[in-house]
């Protein structure tokens, strides 16, 4: 069987339209890491982030026909994911389950295990308080600094699709990412350990 010639993402999208079908897969490879990690940033909930995924798919392979080749796919696909994602946040909210605490399926008395990760505790404690912390201080920059680093940091989005995608001046793109990063520097420099 004959590997398939690599194309970009407005000619597969043209394939699939002319009913190459299967070809969808390959977006889906190129995005899906992305489009998890991106979501996963606006909701906070990793398993959810994984079943929107499937969802942003779902919704992008039914709306393809509509989108505008003379924009980056992208631009578009990270727009619907963003708009599900807000859209999932403001339909649901979840109840959180203690790490202690016991469901029905484990007997009494029986603790969780939880496997190895090959990381020493301290520097896993670190590692989750830098997390931490660099959530919040994502948290706490204004809506739009944050957006635009969930984009670029998260998403993994160039400048110029974040220019087209949130209808912005590149400049003023690169200058907002430019004090966000200023702000969320400021915000960590406490927490940085000296070399």
């Amino acid at each position: 069987m004959a590997e398939r010639e690599q194309l970009d993402d407005r000619a597969v999208v043209a394939r699939i339209l002319e009913g190459d079908r299967d070809r969808f897969s390959e977006l889906v490879k190129r995005y899906e890491k992305r489009v998890i990690n991106y979501v996963y940033r606006i909701t906070h909930r990793y398993e959810d982030a994984h079943d929107l995924a499937q969802e942003i798919f779902v919704k992008v392979f039914l709306a393809l026909d509509r989108y505008d080749p003379k924009y980056q796919f992208s631009t578009w696909l990270f727009r619907i994911a963003q708009n599900s994602a807000i859209d999932a946040l403001r339909k649901k909210s979840i109840s959180e389950v203690p790490i202690f605490q016991q469901t029905d399926e484990e007997p009494a008395g029986k603790e969780r295990e939880f496997a190895d990760d090959g990381v020493s505790p301290y520097r896993a404690l670190k590692n989750k308080q830098l997390a931490s912390a660099i959530d919040k201080a994502v948290e706490k920059l204004p809506v739009d600094y944050r957006e635009l680093i969930q984009l670029r940091h998260f998403a993994e989005l160039s400048y110029e699709e974040i220019a087209t995608m949130k209808k912005l001046p590149l400049g003023t793109v690169k200058n907002k990412l430019f004090r966000a990063r200023n702000l969320l520097k400021d915000a960590l420099d406490s927490f940085v350990e000296p070399l």
